[in-house]
């Protein structure tokens, strides 16, 4: 079943910008599982959203790729946790599969 989630991160959009980078030198822009992800800015810091195959895909990119590289870029002090709401993603539609810069 697929996995969608929206996260409110209250951290400055920088901060984003620093771990897409670092992320994505780690997983050589390949993600396996992840169907769709976008972010931007809000007025508390920036959002997430994300479509994964399952949400144990993204459990385990979560663990091996993104935690890694926020407990470096946060110099080892623990960043405020994002408000995160979950759902079952309906009628997805993905019509190209390139990176938007």
């Amino acid at each position: 079943m697929s996995y969608g989630f929206v996260q409110d991160v209250p951290l400055p959009i920088e901060a984003y910008a620093a771990m897409h980078a670092e992320i994505g030198r780690r997983a050589a822009g390949r993600v396996e599982g992840l169907l769709f992800h976008v972010a931007r800015a809000t007025d508390r810091g920036f959002q997430i959203i994300e479509v994964w195959n399952s949400k144990e895909q993204f459990e385990r990119y979560d663990a091996e790729i993104i935690r890694p590289v926020v407990a470096e870029l946060s110099g080892g002090s623990t960043p405020p946790a994002p408000e995160t709401v979950e759902f079952e993603p309906l009628g997805l539609i993905v019509p190209s599969a390139q990176v938007a810069v």
